[in-house]
């Protein structure tokens, strides 16, 4: 999916690594996105649904001939509505039950591949690391026996033999 972004200069281990965690990325935002508008249509219908009834509500209020019957409406109306408010904590819960399942399923599906990327990838630094330092260490040995070869010199620029000779003739 990432392939023609990733630049061409990284190593295989690091585009594959890189991928899987795209892919990981990708797919949890789109879970997270649908559970966004499945919250979002929920609690759209919840006021819409009271809405329609406090609409209703008001209508039969407004008729009402005395203060016994508008109480008896008032009193009557409070049902529905805890009613439709318990349907909505019901509806939630189960969202976000389901949500946090998907989301399970969806790490339970890339994290072995994410996890393997990575183990390949800290192999390849590891073994690449390895290869530099013996580098380094040839560099010093070529330098140490180059040095050896041409004589060992004192910050002066003299040999250190010469030096131990004039020494000893004062």
């Amino acid at each position: 999916m990432f392939t023609n972004s990733i630049p061409k200069s990284l190593s295989p281990a690091l585009k594959s690594h890189l991928e899987a965690q795209g892919n990981f990325t990708t797919e949890l935002s789109r879970k997270l996105f649908d559970t966004a508008q499945q919250l979002s249509e929920l609690n759209l219908r919840l006021a819409q649904d009271l809405l329609q009834e406090w609409h209703s509500a008001s209508q039969q209020l407004l008729c009402a001939r005395d203060t016994g019957e508008f109480l008896s409406l008032a009193a009557a109306q409070l049902q529905p509505g805890s009613d439709k408010l318990r349907q909505y904590q019901q509806q939630l819960g189960n969202l976000v039950a389901n949500a946090h399942i998907e989301m399970n399923r969806t790490a339970e599906n890339h994290l072995p591949e994410a996890s393997r990327t990575a183990v390949a990838l800290a192999d390849e630094v590891a073994r690449k690391a390895a290869e530099e330092t013996e580098k380094a260490a040839q560099r010093q040995r070529e330098m140490i026996e180059k040095m050896h070869a041409t004589g060992h010199h004192d910050g002066a620029g003299h040999s250190r033999e010469t030096g131990r000779q004039s020494d000893q003739a004062h």
